[in-house]
């Protein structure tokens, strides 16, 4: 029964998403498996990772939406909330995960995370570093990875 209501609400979510994308984010099934998802998040504009292209993988478990999804950059990306493997610190993806939370929500979180990152949430405390102590510095590396992998 769980399976069939993630089946059903990753349908809606889809049609949703097709008819009314999120601003600088998409998402979609990749090939049959309802489940396996494929997203891209554009940087944002005034961001050091703006017009870059950043791949996610999206990974909704059987009992989604009571579960979250896993998400994670496959695209590398200079950003303290993202580790060298890609997992997100986002708490919307952990401990502020509800039901009612929608794949479209995940997705303009993460794009508002590259706007502006959480000391919150770090997940590689070398870039942390940069990030609170020499603001120049990390603009800069996270705009030449952008460039190198995201362009």
């Amino acid at each position: 029964m769980a399976m069939s209501l993630a089946v059903r609400r990753l349908q809606k979510e889809y049609l949703d998403l097709s008819q009314h994308p999120p601003e600088l984010c998409s998402a979609g099934p990749l090939e049959e498996d309802i489940l396996t998802w494929q997203g891209v998040v554009i940087g944002p504009e005034g961001s050091p990772y703006e017009g870059g292209v950043f791949y996610l993988d999206i990974v909704f478990p059987g009992a989604y939406p009571l579960k979250p999804p896993q998400v994670q950059f496959s695209t590398p990306i200079y950003h303290p909330n993202v580790n060298e493997s890609g997992c997100i610190g986002l708490d919307l993806l952990t401990s502020k995960w509800v039901p009612t939370c929608t794949l479209s929500q995940v997705l303009l979180a993460i794009c508002s995370m590259l706007a502006d990152p959480s000391p919150h949430d770090i997940l590689d405390p070398d870039i942390a570093n940069v990030f609170l102590e020499d603001r120049p510095k990390f603009n800069l590396q996270a705009r030449r990875w952008t460039k190198e992998y995201a362009m």
